[in-house]
């Protein structure tokens, strides 16, 4: 189906001046030309533009971190580190962290070997990269201290590496699922379902089951008084 400026502009809510910029970028196929200032749009076009805005708004990408993409948007999600990398750099979380080498990272953050070693081991601990830690490690470590301060084993963490894996093992089936179901017109859609559900419908039903525990419990105790 073929569209005129001011539909595309109608489907998107991305103004003319925008969409003629991500043209002059790359990010966009040119129009076709019927005649003289006559230009037609695909749906090609309206699947882009929402992927563009989706992902300038929701995850914060950058035109270069975008336009990257794109330029291998016709590879499996599977097959392209270049697809993946938004991906990638939002499951990091890291950017912008000092990072530290395992000897720096000892001594700047004073923690003991023996429980670094420990936790890499029972896979508590999880560097981005092998001997390489940051910040955000230490907070774990700190929290496994808080645990063995109170003389508690920091079963749940263990529990949460089980669990973790699990997960992670349907998140890769979705996006192999995704993979299979991809063609021109459905690029923004699955890319919405991959992105909502690990960044904002995983949270809620992680957090909305706690709380529903919770809850029940603190119900149970104040009927008992």
């Amino acid at each position: 189906m073929e569209y005129k400026m001011s539909e595309v502009v109608a489907k998107t809510n991305v103004p003319k001046s925008t969409i003629l910029y991500y043209i002059k970028e790359g990010l966009l196929p040119e129009a076709k030309k019927i005649k003289h200032n006559v230009h037609k749009y695909s749906n090609e076009h309206i699947e882009l533009i929402k992927y563009i805005k989706y992902m300038q708004e929701s995850m914060g990408s950058s035109i270069d971190e975008i336009k990257a993409a794109l330029e291998k948007k016709n590879d499996s999600f599977a097959g392209s580190y270049t697809m993946l990398a938004p991906l990638m750099n939002t499951l990091s979380a890291e950017s912008g962290l000092e990072h530290y080498s395992k000897k720096e990272f000892l001594e700047h953050f004073s923690i003991d070997e023996a429980l670094l070693d420990k936790l890499l081991k029972d896979e508590i601990l999880l560097p981005l990269n092998e001997g390489e830690f940051s910040k955000k490690d230490a907070s774990v470590i700190t929290l496994v201290e808080y645990f063995l301060e109170v003389g508690l084993d920091y079963t749940i963490l263990k529990e949460y590496v089980k669990h973790a894996k699990i997960l992670s093992k349907l998140e890769k089936q979705m996006q192999e699922s995704l993979c299979n179901l991809r063609h021109e017109e459905n690029f923004t859609t699955l890319w919405r379902i991959m992105f909502d559900t690990l960044f904002q419908t995983k949270e809620y039903i992680f957090n909305r089951s706690t709380y529903k525990i919770l809850f029940k419990t603190l119900k149970e105790e104040i009927s008992k008084k």
